[in-house]
C-alpha cells in the first residue's frame, strides 16, 4: 500500500554522505513528474547537484547555517522551483497554483524516495536571491524548497539538538481536528 511510505516519510537530519544511485535519483525526479497540477501545467523545475561537485557546494552555501549543518553530508541536493506564469491561448496567465502544485510534486519526490529506503529533508531555510542567482532563474520563476536527499546516517553522531529532534515522536493532529464533513 502506498499509504506505508506516506507514514514513515519523516524530514530526516543524519546522511551517510553515500553517494544516491543514477536510477534511484531518476525514479525520485521522475515521480515528481507526475503529480497533478492545474491545466496539467506542471510548473515545477528541478536544480540538483551531487555531493563532491561544485554544484552541491553552491546550493549548500545558499541554505542557512542550521540547515547545512545536516544537509551537507546528503548524497543529493534539489532545488525545487515554481513557474508562476505560463501561456494559455496566447495571453500570459500569473499561476495563482503554482507553489501548490510544485508542493504537491516535492511530496512524490520525497515519498518515492522514502520507498527505496532513502531519506529526505525539505528546508525553507536558505537564501532564495542566492539560490535564484546560483541556477540562473528567470523572473517568473521562484524557488520554494531545498531538499535534502540521501542515505540515512549514523544518528548517535548527530548534535544533541538535532539527535533530539531526529529521535523525537512524529505527532500529526487527529483527523477529527482537520477533517470536516459539510
Amino acid at each position: 500500500m502506498i499509504i506505508e511510505p506516506i507514514n514513515t516519510r519523516r524530514a530526516h537530519f543524519s546522511f551517510s554522505g553515500e553517494p544516491v544511485e543514477q536510477e534511484k535519483l531518476l525514479a525520485v525526479l521522475t515521480a515528481a513528474t507526475l503529480a497533478p497540477s492545474a491545466a496539467n501545467n506542471q510548473p515545477w523545475r528541478y536544480f540538483y547537484a551531487i555531493q563532491g561537485t561544485p554544484g552541491f557546494e553552491l546550493l549548500a552555501s545558499c541554505l542557512d547555517e542550521g540547515n547545512r549543518r545536516y544537509a551537507g553530508k546528503a548524497g543529493v541536493l534539489i532545488l525545487s522551483v515554481a513557474l508562476m506564469r505560463y501561456n494559455y491561448k496566447e495571453r500570459v496567465i500569473n499561476n495563482t497554483h503554482a507553489w501548490h502544485d510544485t508542493g504537491l510534486a516535492n511530496a512524490m519526490l520525497m515519498v518515492q524516495a522514502t520507498s527505496m529506503g532513502l531519506k529526505t529533508h525539505p528546508m525553507g531555510g536558505f537564501d532564495g536571491d542566492k539560490a535564484r542567482n546560483a541556477a540562473n532563474l528567470g523572473p517568473d520563476t521562484e524557488p520554494v524548497v531545498m531538499i535534502a536527499l540521501g542515505y540515512p546516517g549514523d544518528e548517535t553522531v548527530l548534535p544533541p539538538d538535532l539527535a533530539k529532534r531526529q529521535s523525537a515522536n512524529r505527532n500529526r493532529k487527529p483527523l477529527d481536528e482537520v477533517v470536516t464533513l459539510l
